[in-house]
């Protein structure tokens, strides 16, 4: 029996330092029945010429790459799109230019997803620095509304790319990435989870997600991009409520929204901590109960509710220079 196709959506952007390593992991992928589609969002960078110059060293692979061209950049959530609307895999699997993965990454997942009959096989993933990887266990679970509530809560990521998932959720759903909307475009996987019979989960990590500067979030926030997250949040709460009910998640979604915001306190700008006290303030009062915060996690927020601005920069001086500065350098 033929194993099934796998569409790999790679979307290409200013990732001309990442993107070698990213495609030749992918090109050497133990299973062989795969079709890379390559998305050049318009990349001003040399990006597309090292993926030429990988994929021609792959003389077996180099009919099975797709490429698409933008004419001028339209943000992540359009290139993902554009690589699921020529896509014809049974099975969709999301890799960002910057990252790598583990060479038996696709055919453990497929093989799971047909032992198991899973539309979405999800796994472990690595938060990889310049000289050191850390380790990220997920919530393991094989109930969809179960991955839900652990998504909301923070136990388990709503990222894109960890996890395999079978096409016919996006197409018989009409589920797409919302154009235009990069800020937390990836929470869009909750809805295919709403979709899903059945899910598993793999405890093991072959996604390497690069992460060369942990403030990058805070770095790069600005109105409009702060404007996009509100509002996806908005739009995957209403499309679970459609799914579920009204009060199926009520309190997740409060922890939900405290998760959303956590990442103002991970900065030493002032206005940052004002933006968090200014965002959801009706979550707050759950800071205490959400199970997957850690002691830690509760203090800085109960700091930053009491403004205690001097001990969110100490903690941030700790955590930034010492920690991803010099332990996970």
């Amino acid at each position: 029996m033929s194993l099934p196709l796998v569409s790999i959506i790679i979307p290409v952007y200013n990732v001309e330092h990442f993107v070698e390593k990213c495609v030749r992991s992918l090109l050497e992928q133990t299973y062989q029945n795969i079709e890379f589609i390559i998305v050049d969002d318009a990349s001003p960078d040399s990006s597309l010429i090292k993926i030429k110059q990988v994929v021609s060293l792959f003389p077996d692979r180099k009919e099975r790459v797709r490429y698409i061209l933008h004419e001028k950049n339209q943000g992540l959530p359009t290139a993902r799109n554009s690589g699921l609307n020529i896509a014809k895999g049974e099975y969709i699997f999301h890799c960002d230019g910057d990252d790598w993965v583990d060479h038996d990454m696709i055919d453990e997942m497929v093989r799971n997803s047909l032992l198991h009959d899973s539309d979405i096989v999800y796994s472990d993933w690595y938060l990889t620095f310049e000289k050191r990887e850390r380790y990220m266990i997920q919530t393991g679970s094989i109930i969809p509304s179960e991955c839900i509530k652990a998504m909301l809560e923070g136990r388990m990521r709503f990222n894109v790319w960890n996890k395999l998932v079978r096409r016919t959720l996006y197409e018989d759903n009409s589920i797409r990435f919302p154009d235009g909307k990069a800020m937390g475009e990836d929470m869009t996987m909750m809805k295919l989870f709403c979709h899903a019979q059945s899910v598993s989960y793999i405890p093991k990590a072959f996604y390497h997600y690069l992460q060369l500067n942990p403030n990058a979030y805070t770095k790069q926030s600005s109105e409009k991009k702060l404007i996009e997250i509100r509002e996806n949040v908005a739009n995957v709460m209403a499309y679970i409520v459609n799914i579920f009910g009204e009060h199926y998640f009520e309190r997740e979604f409060f922890y939900f929204k405290l998760n959303i915001k956590l990442p103002f306190l991970i900065s030493l700008d002032s206005k940052m901590y004002d933006l968090w006290r200014a965002w959801y303030p009706e979550a707050n009062k759950y800071i205490r109960d959400n199970p997957a915060f850690s002691n830690r996690i509760k203090i800085i927020q109960y700091a930053a509710l009491r403004k205690q601005n001097w001990f969110l920069k100490l903690y941030n001086i700790f955590i930034i220079r010492f920690v991803y500065g010099i332990i996970y350098r």
